[in-house]
């Protein structure tokens, strides 16, 4: 939808720079290309390379937050989180160069839910990157965290990336590959 559009920055606005992970300030009036829209994070085009636009500094892109739309909401010990329930938010989390989800990619490796009778519930997920050296793990890390916890019933959420056993392409799902092209 919003791919391949220009767009003028309208205040400063911190970016990531992709791949490297580092923090960056990009300029009020800077003009740049959204190359990819997904999952609420947006991959531009700067002048000085690829940079990630999170979801909570849309509006410097002139866009409506899709994470603002949601609820504010307290960790609910009524609310049961059903497993299923964080696997379809982790499908929404996207590395920025590769336009397909980090499920579908074959990056998370487990997903445990652990909700004692009464109590809000605690995430554990394990994923990896498609390469090691990989700076934005980090960043996609905290964004499939943030929104775990944005989850009714979440209290807590932690996402481990892992190097056992070392991914490769053969672990990307049917519906990956065939958005790569692969099949």
């Amino acid at each position: 939808m919003h791919e391949n559009t220009e767009k003028v920055l309208t205040r400063d606005c911190e970016a990531i720079r992709i791949p490297s992970g580092e923090v960056i300030q990009l300029a009020k009036g800077s003009t740049v290309m959204i190359t990819q829209a997904l999952g609420g994070s947006y991959t531009v085009a700067t002048a000085d390379g690829l940079a990630r636009i999170t979801d909570e500094n849309a509006d410097a892109l002139g866009l409506e937050s899709a994470l603002g739309k949601r609820e504010d909401r307290k960790p609910l010990v009524d609310v049961r989180v059903e497993e299923g329930a964080v696997w379809a938010e982790l499908k929404t989390c996207y590395d920025p160069e590769i336009p397909v989800n980090i499920v579908d990619l074959g990056l998370v490796y487990d997903c445990v839910v652990e909700q004692p009778e009464g109590q809000a519930a605690k995430v554990l997920v394990k994923m990896t990157l498609t390469a090691p050296g990989c700076g934005m793990g980090p960043v996609i890390a905290r964004e499939a965290e943030q929104k775990i916890m944005a989850l009714p019933g979440v209290d807590e959420a932690q996402v481990e990336v892992v190097w056992d056993p070392a991914w490769n392409q053969s672990m990307i799902s049917e519906v990956g590959k065939m958005k790569l092209g692969m099949i």
